[in-house]
C-alpha cells in the first residue's frame, strides 16, 4: 500500500508542527537546568524534584491523551495537549517563583527524560504523533517514516539548543513560547480519519504489557542519567552555558542522524538485536563517563551515547504500532510512555540525591546494570524471532 497524496499532505503538516515544537523544546532543554542551577541558585536535588514532578505529570497527561485519542479523536486531542507547551514556556518566562516553576515544568513536560529526538520536552504529545504516523504510513515503510520524523525532530531540537546560547536564560522561554505557537498552525488544516475504539476493551493487552515492562526499566535507566548529562558537565567540568550549547547541538545532531540507520538495523539485525547492540554499547560508554576525568573523552561519550540509545527507537515504535489494532495505538503508546516516565521519576530523584551528596558516579554504574537486565528482557519476551524480522515477534 502506497501513501496517497492526501496522506503526504497530512504528513507534511505534522512535520511543520513538529519542526517548530522541536526547536522550542531544544531551547528549553538547555535553558532550564541553567535557570535552576545558575540563575536561581537551587540545588541539583531541587532540579531532580522538578524533573520528577514534570515526568509524572507528562506520564499522566500522556495516558489521558492516549485514551482520548482512541475514543475522542486524534486531531482534537493533539491540539488540546499541544497548546500546553507554549503556555508552560510563557509561565516560566513570567515568573521564577519556585511554585510557578514547578507548575510550568509539569504542564510543559520539562523533564529532559529522553533524547531530543524522542520527545523529551513536551513528551505528552508524543504518543498521539506516533499513532498518527502509523495511521498515515504503509506498514512496510513505517520504520522509515518514524526515522525521518525523529531525525527532523532531533535535528531541529539540536538547532534550538544552539539558538539558546544567544539569549539570556529567561528570554529563551519567551522565544520558545513564540516558536511553539507558530507550530500550532500546522494542526489547523489537518484532516484525519479517526479510529474510534472501545473505551473498555484492549485486544492487544498482552503485547502492550510486554512493552510496558521493558519500557519501565528503560525509563528508570533514562531517569538515572539523561536529565543529568548537562548538569554533570556543569558540576564536574564547570562548562559555561554558551559552550555547552554547542556541545548539546553536536550531540543532538548525531542522535538525529543515528535515527536514519533504523531501517537498515531492522532489516539486517531485527528489532531485538538492534536494541541489544546499540543500547549495550551505549551503557558501557556511560559507565566510563564518571570513572575518568578526561574532558575530551567525556565529550566523546556525551556525543555518542544519545545516538546509540535512540538508533533503534523507530524500529521499536514500528513494533508497538504494528502488533495492536489501529484503534488501540494511542493507548498502547501511552501505556508504554506511562511505564517509562513513571519509573524514570524514581531514577531522577535518586540521581538528584546522589549528585547532592557528591556521589556522581553511582547513577551511571546503576544505569549499566539496569540496561543489561532490560536487554535480557527483550530477548526473553520477544525471543530470537526478533533477530531477523521485527514483524515476527508477536506471540
Amino acid at each position: 500500500m502506497k501513501v496517497s497524496a492526501t496522506q503526504r499532505r497530512q504528513i507534511s503538516l505534522l512535520i511543520f508542527f513538529r519542526s517548530f515544537r522541536s526547536v522550542a523544546a531544544g531551547m528549553v532543554t538547555l535553558a532550564f537546568p541553567y535557570l535552576i542551577l545558575k540563575n536561581l541558585h537551587f540545588s541539583s536535588l531541587t532540579l531532580g524534584f522538578i524533573y520528577t514532578a514534570a515526568t509524572l505529570a507528562t506520564a499522566g497527561l500522556g495516558l489521558l491523551c492516549g485514551f482520548l485519542a482512541d475514543v475522542w479523536g486524534r486531531k482534537k486531542t493533539l491540539i488540546f495537549i499541544s497548546v500546553l507547551l507554549p503556555i508552560a514556556c510563557a509561565m516560566a518566562y513570567l515568573s521564577h517563583h519556585l511554585v510557578w516553576i514547578y507548575a510550568s515544568a509539569m504542564l510543559g513536560g520539562f523533564s529532559a527524560t529522553g533524547a531530543l529526538a524522542g520527545g523529551g520536552v513536551g513528551g505528552a504529545a508524543q504518543p498521539i504523533q506516533s499513532a498518527l504516523i502509523a495511521d498515515l504510513s504503509a506498514p512496510e515503510d513505517r520504520t522509515l517514516y518514524f526515522s525521518i520524523f525523529t531525525f527532523i525532530s532531533g535535528s531541529l531540537a539540536a538547532l534550538g539548543i544552539l539558538l539558546a546560547r544567544f539569549f539570556p536564560a529567561k528570554e529563551d522561554f519567551l522565544a520558545a513560547t513564540l516558536i511553539s505557537l507558530v507550530g500550532l498552525w500546522g494542526l489547523v488544516p489537518l484532516k484525519l480519519k479517526d479510529h474510534i475504539g472501545s473505551a473498555k476493551k484492549l485486544h492487544g493487552k498482552k503485547t502492550i504489557g510486554k512493552f510496558a515492562v521493558t519500557g519501565l526499566l528503560n525509563g528508570f535507566s533514562q531517569g538515572l542519567v539523561t536529565p543529568f548529562l548537562v548538569p554533570f558537565f556543569v558540576i564536574v567540568y564547570h562548562v559555561p552555558r554558551q559552550e555547552m550549547a554547542i556541545y548539546g547541538f553536536i550531540s543532538g545532531i548525531l542522535g538525529s542522524v543515528a535515527m536514519l540507520a533504523a531501517p537498515y538495523l531492522e532489516r539486517k539485525l531485527g528489532f531485538v538485536y538492534s536494541i541489544a547492540m546499540t543500547r549495550g554499547i551505549g551503557a558501557f560508554l556511560l559507565i566510563l563517563l564518571p570513572a575518568q576525568r578526561n574532558f575530551i573523552l567525556a565529550l566523546a561519550i556525551y556525543f555518542l551515547t544519545p545516538a546509540l540509545r535512540v538508533a533503534a527507537l523507530p524500529a521499536q515504535q514500528t513494533a508497538m504500532t504494528e502488533f495492536v489494532p489501529g484503534e488501540e495505538r494511542g493507548r498502547a503508546l501511552a501505556f508504554n510512555q506511562v511505564a517509562r516516565l513513571g519509573s524514570s521519576s524514581a531514577g531522577t530523584v535518586f540521581t538528584g540525591a546522589m549528585f547532592s551528596l557528591d556521589e556522581i558516579g553511582l547513577p551511571f554504574y546503576l544505569y549499566g546494570a539496569v540496561m543489561a537486565v532490560n536487554i535480557g528482557l527483550y530477548f526473553f519476551f520477544f525471543g530470537e524471532s526478533g533477530g531477523n524480522n521485527s514483524k515476527q515477534i508477536v506471540p
